[in-house]
């Protein structure tokens, strides 16, 4: 496996998806799951101590179970996306990573470093949301 440095970038100028882009992203992918990991035991932990729901106070209670929903949901977007980043870290894998799934165009260094979980290219993306936006109208 190539080692990377720890300040290094991916450039356009280099071949894509080479070994050093895999490498990047692949930490990049595993840097972001473990921050998300160690933030859902957290809440987890901390939604276990703080419970309100045994006070007597009708509004602590609705408002404790308002703010655990929220928190939940919070928690479930997080798993969601952990799934995503363990799809991505398969696509490394399989060679699939950074390619547009509908399209096999690269997706682009620019699009995977603000979106690292993308499967679309940009084109195919807007034609997917504008193809949701007319099914969401009808």
């Amino acid at each position: 496996m190539v080692k990377i440095s720890k300040i290094y970038i991916p450039k356009e100028s280099e071949k894509y998806m080479s070994e050093k882009h895999k490498v990047y992203f692949r930490n990049k992918l595993l840097e972001w799951k473990k921050d998300l990991v160690r933030t859902n035991n957290e809440a987890l932990y901390n939604n276990s101590l703080d419970d309100n729901s045994t006070s007597a106070d009708i509004v602590d209670q609705a408002s404790s179970y308002t703010e655990k929903n929220v928190e939940m949901r919070a928690i479930n977007r997080q798993i969601k996306l952990i799934s995503k980043i363990d799809a991505a870290l398969n696509r490394i894998k399989n060679g699939t990573y950074g390619f547009c799934e509908e399209t096999a165009e690269p997706i682009g260094l620019k699009r995977l470093m603000a979106r690292p979980v993308a499967t679309l290219c940009i084109a195919a993306q807007e034609k997917h949301e504008k193809d949701e936006k007319v099914y969401a109208d009808n």
